[in-house]
């Protein structure tokens, strides 16, 4: 039986949807109207109504960098190497619980072990059903010593980054590449350093293309970025352009080709970004400025956490997005990039993240308007994902 969700307001491409109607029908899975609800209710009688005053309708929201397999602990990838099966898959479920919370109906896992993630993507179990829309890039790509190595993805050479695709195209929805060093592996090249060459970058990005399948490279120093725009890999994930402790080298040509060929910045501003940025902040580094030169040089941002790594947690994307709102980004525009331009960027817009007439009813309805005040997005009032309505309380969170 379909249902008809009726609000205040509709919301589409951070934008209040006006003239379309208050109200959405779903059916099995899917956006099958969008009108005002006297007229889906005379069309569809049978339908079950749902009505929420002063509230919003508006597609879920999307994190585009996540870690299901990590525990936020500063080991935080000891339970996915070497936890035992059952532990590893209770992690991940429950992170994707949190993540579910904070209204995120799709995130994409850009690093685990083992195949956990994509397992738990496909799971009919029934501890499993309760989580959003998965993309999973399996083990990441790295080199002997280098980034996140105890992940499993070592390949030095041109034929071990085309054999570790092969292994695992099957089986992901993107390929991972570390090209520069990282914050979480204390030995190897630093965060600013690069591990591969612009030639063993593009033969990531040559192999997978073989499978449909597109490349998603770690890099913070403006090195490895540089490399990774070379290579022309789809998304550069933190995307600091770093070049030392406080110090950033933002390479002006580099950043109008990054725009050109339209490539995706993945920016993981954490939670806490406010206490780093107290921290780090000096009259030559002031945080997050990076993003407002991206945006400016009309690079497409993506809005990530990296959950799962030390210092974060799961259910926090909206703390992330409140950076964008003290960078001067509006409101609208940053709905947008966790939705409608998160799932073009992620070459998903086809399936999800928009209020359109055939795409998953991924969704949340949330008290007041979020374009006037991001902390609307503060636990969602019901999350729904392919048409399955959650409350707070069926997500586990006991104040709701």
């Amino acid at each position: 039986m379909a249902q008809i969700l009726v609000a205040d307001r509709l919301i589409s491409r951070g934008r209040e949807h006006f003239g379309v109607g208050d109200a959405v029908r779903v059916s099995q899975g899917r956006i099958d109207a969008i009108g005002s609800a006297n007229e889906l209710i005379a069309a569809d009688p049978e339908a079950t109504v749902s009505r929420f005053a002063g509230h919003s309708i508006m597609p879920g929201l999307i994190n585009s960098h996540v870690h299901l397999g990590g525990d936020c602990s500063k080991s935080s990838f000891d339970t996915l190497c070497s936890g035992a099966p059952d532990d590893v898959r209770a992690l991940i479920r429950t992170n994707a619980r949190s993540c579910l919370r904070a209204g995120c109906t799709t995130v994409r896992d850009l690093g685990d072990a083992g195949g956990y993630v994509a397992r738990f993507r496909d799971s009919t179990a029934d501890a499993d059903r309760v989580r959003p829309t998965v993309l999973s890039a399996g083990t990441p790509i790295t080199i002997t010593g280098g980034h996140c190595w105890y992940l499993g993805g070592i390949a030095d050479s041109a034929a071990e980054i085309r054999s570790a695709i092969d292994r695992s195209a099957d089986d992901v929805d993107l390929i991972k590449i570390m090209a520069g060093g990282g914050y979480v592996t204390s030995e190897g090249p630093t965060p600013f350093d690069a591990q591969y060459s612009t030639e063993l970058i593009g033969v990531a990005v040559e192999h997978a293309s073989r499978y449909g399948l597109r490349v998603a490279a770690h890099a913070h120093g403006t090195e490895p970025i540089v490399r990774c725009i070379d290579a022309g890999v789809s998304t550069i994930e933190h995307c600091g352009w770093r070049s030392g402790p406080g110090q950033r080298d933002q390479n002006e040509a580099a950043v109008r080709k990054m725009a050109q060929q339209k490539t995706v910045a993945g920016d993981t501003t954490p939670a806490v970004w406010r206490d780093i940025a107290k921290y780090v902040t000096t009259p030559e580094y002031k945080f997050g400025s990076q993003l407002t030169w991206m945006a400016e040089n009309d690079v497409r941002i993506l809005i990530g956490t990296d959950s799962g790594v030390p210092g974060t947690k799961f259910d926090q994307l909206k703390l992330s997005m409140e950076l964008y709102e003290e960078l001067g980004f509006a409101r609208g525009d940053i709905i947008d990039m966790v939705t409608t331009g998160a799932a073009e960027a992620l070459g998903i817009g086809h399936k999800t993240g928009d209020l359109r007439v055939g795409l998953a009813a991924d969704l949340l309805i949330v008290a007041g308007n979020p374009l006037n005040d991001l902390n609307c997005l503060h636990r969602p009032h019901r999350v729904i994902v392919q048409g399955v309505v959650y409350s707070q309380h069926d997500l586990g969170d006991e104040q709701s």
